[in-house]
């Protein structure tokens, strides 16, 4: 079975001698994938059997465009950890094996691993949830919310769907977990999918009805569903009787159900991943489109050119809204060029690494915040330089060290996200106080890129969220006057649903900020 194996060099259905890479040069999933570049050695794919490279052709269609459409991202990936060893080492690579593992080990610590491939699923699985999506439609292609009338979040050029082996991933890694919250629906999308194509052979598949019947069933079992369990154990014996396991099962499942020993079923509940007991205004807020409700009294908003009594802009006043009166919050629009944003994310790009957050008086890695971010001094380059004088004039703060850290670049790939969480610090014994310049008095993020879906800025004490604005900047206030921190400003970035999202924070200090910032009259203020 399979393709029929040309000599190397020897060109078929124009599929060998081809010295494009595999993916076209717009390609940059962002934190998931883990170093997947949008450069590849050409030597590898000449050795690349055809089904193949028309597979990951097929994925990405448009060389100069990213992938932006998450299940897009997620097929990319799943065949690049789990399809491409397949082909390496298959029997038709017998006559190229020597050339084709030495492409292969050229290009191996390049290509995704088991953890990205995971993360990637998880990611699926948080834009089902904050979003409110539709698992059967996922797989589809399409992003409608579940039971939903409203029109699509996401509609992509072109419809990427999943199949029951990429359906099967998804669901096992949330099975591995025990989450059987997210296992079952993505696990019943599999055996749907596998019972349309059963008895045709797929060689990318790595699983089957059986495999898929096996978990789901289980799945069932422990979320209390006995009867549903059975039924799918008796499937699986129907394709697999001699499978003394799941006869052992049968005869489980079926005593529970004699007896009357199994619990009636309930309502199967997510797992709350978040930190903080504000995932449905935070899920809400990340749903809502156009941000912000009309409840501030519109004549308190207000747009202005605005110079802030800075000589800096004279010439060019800051382009500013109000976006939120309590608490504070303006977006300065074209804060930054789009040849300055590319120059901070090149800058940036060599250097970025897994954010992590404060736990304690340690920093480490969470579940709750995926993205990679880098540091930038502003020594780095001229423009990192610029910006923050630019954003010394609009703040009217002072960013000299040790009053501000250094520009922080932050990016957010496939479902990249912040769960809600406050910029300065709520404790004497985090961190931000190593730098003896007291707490983050106020934060500065100006938007690098655009996203085509999600990622918006969620407040979520405050009820209102701001939109992704290319180049554009938010500032706002941490702390009240007296030093107390503002518990309106707890905030979220929203899921990437669909883009590369770029950001460039600002933390600025309270120590040196006295005249520029001083107390009100009113100590409660």
């Amino acid at each position: 079975m399979g393709f029929p194996h040309p000599r190397l060099g020897q060109k078929v259905d124009g599929c060998w001698g081809k010295t494009a890479p595999l993916w076209g040069g717009g390609l940059d999933p962002g934190p998931h994938p883990r170093g997947v570049t949008t450069q590849k050695h050409h030597s590898v794919t000449r050795w690349v059997p055809c089904r193949f490279y028309e597979k990951v052709q097929a994925l990405h269609q448009d060389p100069k465009a990213s992938v932006d459409n998450p299940l897009l991202a997620f097929s990319l990936i799943k065949r690049l950890h789990s399809d491409w060893p397949n082909v390496i080492y298959s029997d038709e690579a017998t006559e190229n094996t020597q050339a084709l593992h030495a492409g292969f080990k050229e290009v191996e610590q390049e290509l995704p691993g088991a953890e990205d491939l995971d993360g990637a699923a998880r990611a699926l699985m948080r834009l089902q949830d904050v979003y409110a999506l539709s698992v059967k439609g996922m797989a589809n292609g399409v992003f409608q919310p579940a039971g939903a009338s409203r029109a699509p979040l996401y509609s992509p050029g072109r419809r990427v769907s999943l199949s029951a082996d990429d359906c099967f991933h998804v669901g096992k890694v949330a099975y591995d977990t025990g989450d059987y919250y997210h296992s079952i629906a993505w696990l019943e999308e599999a055996v749907s999918l596998f019972r349309l194509s059963y008895g045709s052979w797929n060689p990318e598949d790595r699983s089957s009805l059986e495999d898929a019947l096996d978990h789901l069933a289980f799945s069932y079992f422990m979320a209390g569903n006995i009867s549903h369990a059975l039924s799918l154990s008796k499937e699986f014996l129907h394709y697999d009787p001699s499978n003394r396991r799941v006869v052992r099962n049968v005869a489980k499942y079926q005593k529970l159900l004699e007896t009357g020993m199994a619990a009636s079923a309930g309502p199967l509940r997510r797992p709350n991943g978040t930190r903080l007991q504000s995932r449905d205004a935070y899920e809400e807020l990340c749903q809502r489109p156009g941000g912000q409700p009309s409840l501030e009294p519109l004549l308190r908003l207000s747009c202005s050119y605005e110079t802030n009594g800075s000589p800096y802009l004279l010439l060019q006043p800051a382009k500013k809204e109000v976006v939120r009166i309590r608490p504070y919050v303006a977006l300065y629009h074209d804060f930054i060029s789009d040849a300055e944003a590319e120059t901070i994310k090149g800058l940036a790009g060599p250097w970025l690494q897994r954010s992590v957050v404060a736990s304690g008086e340690k920093q480490q890695k969470a579940e709750y915040r995926i993205s990679k971010s880098a540091w930038l001094k502003d020594t780095a380059d001229p423009v990192v330089k610029v910006l923050e004088q630019r954003i010394a004039a609009v703040t009217g703060l002072d960013l000299r060290p040790p009053y501000a850290e250094y520009l922080q670049v932050v990016n957010y790939g496939l479902g990249g996200h912040y769960e809600p969480h406050f910029d300065h610090a709520t404790s004497r014994k985090s961190p931000l106080y190593r730098m003896k310049s007291g707490n983050r008095i106020a934060t500065v993020m100006i938007y690098l890129s655009a996203v085509e879906a999600g990622g918006s800025t969620a407040f979520i004490y405050a009820n209102f969220s701001v939109p992704v604005v290319k180049n554009a900047a938010l500032f706002w206030w941490n702390l009240r006057r007296n030093g107390d921190g503002d518990g309106d400003t707890l905030h979220a970035g929203c899921p990437v649903l669909a883009g590369d999202k770029w950001v460039a924070n600002k933390w600025i200090h309270e120590h040196g900020q006295e005249f520029r910032r001083p107390c009100s009259t009113d100590p409660r203020d």
